[in-house]
């Protein structure tokens, strides 16, 4: 990225605790948190909301995200899906300088983090991925390329056919529900919405392979490759995530 451009983006800063460190563009909004006890965990829910595309595709083989924050999803998804490929698009340098301040893992084969505008990354990626996942929120919110009708076009478009697409939507924004409509619109309405349980969060699942037909009850299982103590902090919300898809259904 040139440094001209580097320069407009906003330097994060840190909150550290005895037992956490957050990420802040402003105090009254925390963009990511960790326990420094546990620094793989999910320590935010609406993180924990994210990772309910288990519940459809347990085992990807490929997962894109855009927005790096504090790595937490990008470090769950490193130890606990094994198999994947992870590429993580981050357009701010000054958060990606602060990925060992979150004990974010190295660049290797399977996991990368790339400094790059992720509207421009889905709309020509090298590679289609089965799970993209976008959290892209800067210091003034969701940037404007990140919630147009053509980028959730785009993020159709970079899937597998079988892929889904997760998107975080901060309920204080003004454009929130015109985001969910223009998600709705790129995956012909198969998408499944799950809000927080404060209502500060909501969570956007679209997938024409898994939400389009909603004819079935689907039953909450522990995918194989989730140890005990990754189910542990998944599992509630799993249930909630689980019986807002059966509540569409019904």
């Amino acid at each position: 990225m040139p440094d001209s451009t580097a320069k407009t983006q906003a330097k994060p800063v840190l909150c550290r605790t005895a037992t956490t460190v957050s990420l802040h563009f402003s105090w009254h909004e925390t963009q990511s948190c960790m326990d420094l006890r546990h620094p793989d965990a999910l320590h935010l829910e609406y993180t924990r909301t994210m990772m309910g595309f288990l519940l459809f595709i347990p085992e990807p083989r490929s997962v894109t995200m855009v927005g790096l924050g504090g790595g937490s999803l990008a470090k769950f998804c490193h130890r606990h899906l094994p198999k994947a490929r992870i590429q993580v698009i981050e357009i701010n340098p000054h958060v990606i300088a602060l990925r060992d301040e979150f004990h974010v893992p190295a660049d290797s084969r399977r996991f990368v983090i790339v400094e790059g505008d992720g509207a421009e990354f889905v709309r020509s990626p090298p590679r289609r991925s089965d799970v993209l996942l976008v959290d892209g929120y800067d210091d003034q919110g969701l940037p404007t390329s990140l919630g147009s009708q053509r980028f959730y076009d785009d993020c159709r478009e970079m899937l597998e056919p079988d892929g889904m697409l997760v998107v975080n939507l901060h309920c204080s924004q003004v454009r929130w529900q015109q985001q969910i409509a223009r998600i709705g619109r790129s995956f012909n309405g198969a998408i499944l919405t799950v809000d927080d349980d404060d209502g500060s969060n909501s969570v956007v699942f679209a997938s024409t392979a898994y939400l389009a037909d909603r004819s079935n009850s689907r039953p909450m299982r522990r995918p194989r490759n989730l140890d005990h103590d990754a189910w542990a902090q998944l599992r509630g919300t799993f249930s909630r995530v689980l019986a807002a898809a059966n509540d569409e259904q019904s």
